[in-house]
């Protein structure tokens, strides 16, 4: 199979949550610029009509949908939706998540016994709950149609021990990677694969983009990667088409890092 069939997506029907900055929007991105019909949904309006105006600016087919992650009729709503006007859905990013606060190693607040417990429950909420229900409700359709690929955003954080992320952002994420293996050996048999990105360090909104306005926080997450620096957005491009694509055919059930070289250590 030559290199332009292998990740072929064209005309494929790509529905991305927490798509309207950073990694969301990214996945969205690689989407529709390669020929998918690309469903972006966030619960930022404005972050969403900006998105999908420059994208249909530049010639893709691209739709916004404003969802609230924990709103799960909400969230049936919009992939329900989604096939029903298309007729399908081969890709969906289960991306939306949220930080708990900082990491032990980071702030006496991230201390076990000092924890924000609000923040730790809204993180399990969204991190765990509505991926969960995002990866269900993908299921019910591309179980019918024996064909898709789902893709959950989790982090290298939810892999180890990780002092410098939040005790609900650790144990959610961890918790999300075994229902991805869970639910790869459930939906194998129809052809369908589940997998999950696990991001190290990257330059997000997250944390309420700390590390793009504090250089000191930046240095430390950029001295975990022995290539010593914070990854773009765009550097999680190619990884998530090829998981969504036909060169992932075989791909299921994995958790995989991306993470210049921190779990490598």
């Amino acid at each position: 199979m030559k290199q332009a069939d292998l990740f072929d997506i064209n005309g494929h029907v790509a529905l991305v949550t927490g798509a309207a900055s950073g990694p969301g929007l990214a996945f969205a991105e690689v989407m529709a610029e390669n020929g998918a019909k690309t469903i972006l949904t966030d619960i930022d309006a404005a972050g969403l009509d900006r998105e999908t105006s420059r994208l249909r600016a530049a010639g893709c087919d691209v739709e916004r949908v404003v969802v609230d992650i924990l709103d799960t009729a909400a969230l049936r709503a919009a992939i329900d939706g989604a096939v029903e006007r298309h007729g399908r859905l081969d890709a969906v990013f289960a991306n939306a998540g949220i930080s708990s606060g900082p990491g032990y190693g980071l702030s006496p607040d991230g201390a076990i016994d000092a924890l924000d417990l609000a923040l730790f429950e809204r993180a399990i909420q969204i991190n765990l709950h509505a991926a969960f229900h995002t990866i269900r409700l993908a299921a019910i359709h591309m179980k019918r149609q024996k064909s898709g690929s789902i893709v959950v955003t989790s982090s290298i954080g939810g892999t180890r021990s990780e002092p410098f992320v939040g005790y609900g952002y650790a144990g959610s994420k961890a918790a999300i990677n075994n229902i991805v293996r869970h639910a790869a050996a459930d939906l194998a048999p129809s052809n369908v694969r589940v997998n999950a990105i696990a991001p190290g360090a990257f330059l997000t909104n997250i944390a309420g983009g700390r590390l793009k306005s504090e250089p000191e926080r930046a240095k430390k997450f950029a001295a975990m990667s022995p290539m010593n620096r914070i990854a773009m957005p765009d550097e999680i491009k190619g990884l998530a088409l090829l998981l969504a694509s036909p060169a992932g055919s075989f791909i299921t059930g994995a958790v995989i890092p991306i993470d210049g070289g921190t779990t490598a250590r």
